[in-house]
Order: C-alpha cells, then sequence, then structure tokens
C-alpha cells in the first residue's frame, strides 16, 4: 500500500485548470533529503495567483501549492538536520516548480531550510510566514541604505494587506513615524493599532506621476507597484530610499528618472524567493526579536487546510485583512 495524505493539487489540461483537495500519493513527492511533517502554512497573494490562475505562478504541473510552511522533520539524510527538528521553509521555487506547503508531508532539500527559532511556534513563524519575511528583508534593506527614524516619516503602501501589515508593525517597533496606505479606510483603526500614525486613502497615490512631487517621505515599503510606486518614488524625501516587493497594482512603473538623479532616492528592489542563506536566517533572528507578538496574534486569522481556495480567490479580490495561517497537520 502506498502512503497518502491530504493535499490541495493544483491539476492543468485542455480545458484550462483544476484545483482541489485530494489524497497524495508520498510515491510522487519530488527529490529531496528531507522529508518534513507540515503543520502551518500561510496564504500569501502569490498562493491566490497560484489557485487562480490569474498569473503564471505555477510552472509545473500537477502543483501542491503553498509558498511557505513550517513543522518537524520527519526523516533527514542531511546531517544538519534530524527527526523532530523545527524547521521553517520559504521560497527556493515551492508552490511554483517543487511541490508546496498545502499538503501534510513535503519533501525538500535541506539547504533551502531554516531553523525554527526557539522563540517562536510553528503557528507563529507561519503568522509571520513569508509576507511577513518579506517586509522583514525590505526594512533591513532600508536600514543598510541608510534609514533610521531621525530622518523622517516613511510610507507603507498596501498598508492592510500581509506585507504591510507586518512592515507597519515593524517599522512602528522601530520607532518610526508610519505613514498607512490603504483603498480600505475601514481598516484605519486596525492600522492605527498596529502603529501607524497617519492613514492615508491610496487615490492620493493612484493618479499619473509627476516627475518630482513635494517631499513628504523619507522612505518606503512598496508592495503595489505600477502608479502607486512611481507617485511614492517622486515624494521621497532628498537622499531617500523605497523597497519595492510587490505588484499587486501591477508590473509597470510609470516614472522617470528624475527622483533619482536630482533628489538621489534608491530603489531597492526585494527578492524572497532566492534571497541568500545568511540574509535569510538574519530576517527570521530579527523578526523573532523586533515583532510584537501582540500585534501579530491581531493580524492572523486561521483557517484549515479545506478553506484554502476559498481564501485564495479572496487575497486577489483584495478582500483579506493581515496574515491567514493555515493548520496543516
Amino acid at each position: 500500500m502506498v502512503a497518502t495524505f491530504k493535499a490541495i493539487v493544483i491539476e492543468k489540461s485542455d480545458s484550462g485548470q483544476k484545483v482541489g483537495l485530494a489524497d497524495f500519493d508520498e510515491a510522487n513527492l519530488m527529490e529531496g533529503n528531507v522529508t518534513v511533517r507540515v503543520e502551518w502554512s500561510t496564504v500569501n497573494y502569490k498562493d491566490g495567483l497560484a489557485i487562480t490562475g490569474k498569473a503564471p505562478v505555477v510552472r509545473r504541473f500537477p502543483m501542491i501549492p503553498g509558498i511557505d510552511l513550517a513543522g518537524s522533520v520527519e526523516a533527514s539524510s542531511d546531517p544538519r538536520w534530524k527527526p523532530g527538528d523545527g524547521v521553517i521553509l520559504n521560497g527556493w521555487g515551492l508552490g511554483e516548480t517543487h511541490l508546496g506547503g498545502y499538503a501534510e508531508k513535503a519533501r525538500i532539500k535541506g539547504d533551502w531550510l531554516v531553523p525554527l527559532p526557539a522563540r517562536n511556534s510553528a503557528r507563529g513563524a507561519m503568522a509571520i510566514g513569508t509576507a511577513g519575511y518579506t517586509a522583514m528583508l525590505a526594512v533591513m534593506a532600508l536600514e543598510r541604505a541608510g534609514l533610521n527614524p531621525s530622518r523622517g516619516p516613511v510610507i507603507v503602501t498596501g498598508a492592510a494587506g500581509g506585507v504591510g501589515s507586518v512592515a507597519v508593525a515593524l517599522l512602528a517597533k522601530l520607532g518610526y513615524a508610519v505613514a498607512a496606505s490603504t483603498g480600505r479606510p475601514e481598516e484605519a483603526e486596525y492600522l492605527k493599532g498596529l502603529g501607524a500614525s497617519e492613514i492615508i486613502n491610496r487615490a492620493e497615490l493612484a493618479g499619473p506621476a509627476r516627475p518630482l512631487a513635494k517631499e513628504r517621505w523619507a522612505g518606503g515599503i512598496d508592495s503595489v507597484g505600477s502608479t502607486t510606486l512611481a507617485n511614492v518614488l517622486s515624494m521621497t524625501r532628498y537622499g531617500g530610499a523605497v523597497a519595492a516587493c510587490g505588484l499587486a497594482g501591477g508590473m509597470d512603473l510609470p516614472t522617470t528618472v528624475a527622483p533619482f538623479i536630482l533628489r538621489g532616492v534608491s530603489l531597492l528592489g526585494i527578492d524572497s524567493v532566492m534571497c541568500p542563506l545568511p540574509l535569510k536566517e538574519e530576517a527570521w533572528r530579527r523578526l523573532a526579536a523586533d515583532l510584537d507578538r501582540a500585534k501579530i496574534t491581531a493580524m492572523a486569522n486561521e483557517i484549515g487546510l479545506d478553506d484554502v481556495i476559498a481564501a485564495g480567490r479572496r487575497i486577489v479580490e483584495g478582500k483579506v485583512r493581515g496574515r491567514i495561517v493555515v493548520k496543516i497537520g
């Protein structure tokens, strides 16, 4: 008898993409030297794109989506990992080219794993998830660019989403005055609870960007892209920096070189997928130390594996606030 386990599976045929909860044969797991019993995963924007097929996130079929996971090692031929070790995995093509986290079991490469920080539970790590980890990478990039709270206020776009929520909480904890941009005014109290000192309607950043607008922020974290990012750049103060980590508003960037050559503004690209392991480990250590656990609890909603497909559709429609954690096993 071949062992099976529950998993969300995406299949593709000439008639299109189909996704559902299924029994998956363990024999069909991909190559890897570590087998993980998955305990928790999350729903990120990229997961929503994969589940709905609205963007070509998935590169092979059938695919188990889920771009991150946390759990415990079940078996390992990698000397760095032994049964029972708590681990985190995000990136490295998980849920895109390698079978992902929406399953009770995963077989992966030991090189991809990060140890679960002692201060974090598996659920706590996934309440942060890829979105929160990406936000931390953005904060670290801004710090390397010389940004600090004394330089002035910072803006976070898409602030009510997963990346934005964690970014607001992180920056506020580090002492920044945070302007939170959102298209959902009903989330103002939620964002103030995370530490935002100002709420900005995203409509202010939605129109065509001027080459240079009034200087408003010392820096920012943008998860939207397109005209929103263009406007943020045009409003960034001299010598400021903006970390770009998302494309919910589009992949285009309708701007000019003016902010870069006349104000010395830096645009910092944030990649969470192929991020070098030392930087990834530092980001998770910083998250364990710098993120207010009470705020993470406030922004996280829990669902089961059978609710993932509906949640994926909601996140693409912009109907999700904060973080969604998925209880797998």
